[in-house]
């Protein structure tokens, strides 16, 4: 008995494990398989390509059979698993609990809690490349409004949805090329790479702004114009201008010699910059030494202002005011044989004018002053020889009447009345100076721009001496001013003038004087400009048939060095011929300088 109580024992012990073994593999076989194996119908080995494959044909397959709700939530179609459904009529899921379903005893557990699951951790995902993560730091910025575009897509194209495994392995591998590829239902997904992604276009919103750096620059249209100097409200440009000429007629005269000499010349320029009105200053200064030849010492400037303001019911104001100072010329019909220093004649004039428009008529009326008086002549002997009787003041008025035909085109007439008041009613040889002016003039105001500009007039001049002994000064006047610009860097300018120059010699009573200059501007290069100036001028002698003839032509060119400094050369000739003894004169000259700006 006691022998067989142990074998009793292990039956008993045999029969339970065996029971319990049977009861395990009973559940194990009532248990359901996974509905993902059932789905991927998994064989051998699994590749994530494979996945990818039958996730695209799984989604072909719901679009053709309308199986999915195309109005439900992309997020909620995304997440979804896919889960077996019964072929069965009327079966309802486990887990629809609005049906009125209850859990069932072979639910499936939860994987924590499943003593049979799989408790193998899942395989590490793969690192994404080096280049593949630059480029999502890069486009961090537009993560965001990129998943905002593949969610409207989806809910338009309910067919392009993926499962969560997908989704899973997605956000994993941070891979912004397969949120890309979505559009693309036949496609491979996986074959979009980094470089597609480079390509795509920016969101407007996110784009870069050119930096100032690389802006087009305008260039300027006189890189080597003087930059200037502000002082108050004006700008300052100053030039300085030293050099030397060699000249075979050193004072331009008949009995004039060869020399060489040193010149410096002062020339400046002060513009307002005021937001209403305008104002402008000019001035010049010439200095002449001897080096080597015949003695030449003296001086010329002037200085000029004008000033225009803006004065209410469409007038205008302009003022203009200037000093003047320079010697005698030798080939003056007034100047002095035997002196070692022709007089200097100093002149101060102004004048004021009013302009108004009344529709298309414009209306100007202009006083104007000028005072000249002389010094005295230095003699060769030591000597001097007054000049007070050839002081005098002239008064003039002019009234302008013009009618613009249109906006480049103004013809006028214009009147003029004047008053020529000597210093000394009566002049040291018993002659009464003074005069009484009258002329009347017709012309043309062009206005095209820089093409072309100005004004030119011709008329009458007419001047009577209060001495019924001397004869009237009378002639034909010509005034031009214009400038013709026919190609930009090119400027052509053409200016006249008629004026009346009285004498104190004996008998005499004057003579009228035709200036004309023709002048050209060409800009070869930036920093090389040509100039050449064509001269003509006629002098009538009143109460003779005397007259003098005057050609004269000049060229130069200027090479900049920089902004501030340049080279300057210039070559001029000049020739009076006259029908009057001992006034016939030939000069030539060659001048070469250093010019500097500010």
């Amino acid at each position: 008995m006691s022998g067989g109580q142990p074998e009793t024992k292990i039956g008993r012990k045999g029969i339970a494990v065996a029971a319990l073994l049977l009861t395990a593999s009973a559940l194990a076989l009532l248990r359901p398989a996974p509905a993902f194996s059932q789905e991927t119908e998994l064989r051998g080995e699994v590749s994530e390509s494979a996945i990818l494959a039958d996730q695209q044909r799984k989604a072909r397959q719901l679009r053709t059979q309308g199986t999915q709700d195309q109005n439900a939530p992309a997020a909620a179609q995304d997440t979804a698993p896919t889960t077996y459904q019964p072929a069965s009529p009327g079966a309802v899921p486990d887990d629809d609990q609005t049906a009125g379903a209850s859990d069932s005893i072979f639910d499936q557990p939860p994987a924590a809690t499943d003593p049979l699951a799989d408790t193998t951790a899942p395989a590490k995902p793969r690192r994404p490349s080096t280049a593949r993560q630059r480029t999502q730091d890069a486009k961090a910025d537009t993560k965001a409004s990129a998943k905002t575009a593949d969610k409207k897509k989806t809910k338009k194209k309910a067919g392009e949805a993926t499962d969560n495994t997908t989704t899973a392995a997605t956000a994993a591998t941070g891979d912004q090329a397969d949120a890309a590829a979505t559009a693309d239902d036949g496609g491979n997904r996986r074959a979009v790479t980094i470089d597609s992604v480079d390509k795509q276009k920016l969101d407007p919103g996110q784009e870069r702004t050119g930096s100032i750096d690389g802006q087009k620059v305008k260039p300027e249209e006189d890189p080597f114009a003087a930059p200037g100097v502000r002082i108050g409200t004006f700008v300052f440009r100053p030039t300085l201008e030293q050099g030397f000429t060699a000249t075979s007629n050193a004072d331009s005269s008949s009995t004039g010699k060869s020399a060489v000499l040193s010149e410096t010349a002062l020339r400046f320029t002060a513009t307002s910059d005021w937001r209403e009105n305008s104002a402008l200053i000019t001035g010049y200064g010439q200095f002449r030494n001897t080096v080597s030849g015949q003695k030449i010492n003296d001086a010329q400037g002037r200085i000029e202002g004008q000033l225009n303001v803006d004065l209410d019911n469409e007038l205008r104001a302009i003022a203009k005011l200037g000093y003047e100072a320079a010697p005698e010329s030798a080939s003056s019909p007034d100047a002095i044989a035997g002196v070692t220093q022709q007089p200097l004649r100093q002149t101060v004039d102004g004048s004021l004018g009013i302009e108004k428009s009344v529709g298309k008529m414009r209306y100007a009326l202009t006083g104007a002053v000028s005072h000249d008086f002389y010094g005295d002549a230095e003699l060769s002997n030591g000597t001097t020889v007054s000049q007070k009787d050839r002081d005098s003041t002239l008064y003039t008025a002019t009234l302008r009447t013009g009618y613009q035909i249109s906006p480049a085109l103004t013809p006028f007439t214009e009147v003029e009345a004047g008053r020529r008041i000597y210093d000394l009613r009566v002049d040291t040889d018993g002659f009464e100076r003074s005069s009484t002016r009258l002329g009347a003039r017709a012309g043309l105001e062009l206005d095209m721009g820089e093409k072309l500009s100005g004004e030119f007039s011709v008329g009458w001049l007419r001047e009577a001496l209060d001495d019924s002994r001397l004869p009237a000064v009378a002639g034909p006047s010509i005034n031009a001013d214009l400038k013709w610009s026919p190609e930009r860097g090119t400027t052509i300018g053409l200016t006249g003038k008629t004026s009346v120059e009285t004498t104190t010699n004996a008998g005499e009573s004057g003579d009228i004087l035709y200036s004309g200059r023709l002048t050209g501007e060409r800009q070869i290069r930036a920093n090389l400009t040509a100039n050449s100036a064509l001269g003509l001028d006629w002098r009538d002698y009143t109460g003779s048939d005397g007259h003098d003839l005057i050609l004269s032509a000049e060229a130069g060119l200027t090479w900049w060095l920089n902004r501030y400094a340049g080279l300057t050369t210039r070559v001029r000739t000049e020739k009076l011929t006259s029908n009057l003894v001992g006034r016939d004169y030939t000069a030539n000259s060659v001048y070469l300088g250093l010019k500097v700006q500010r």
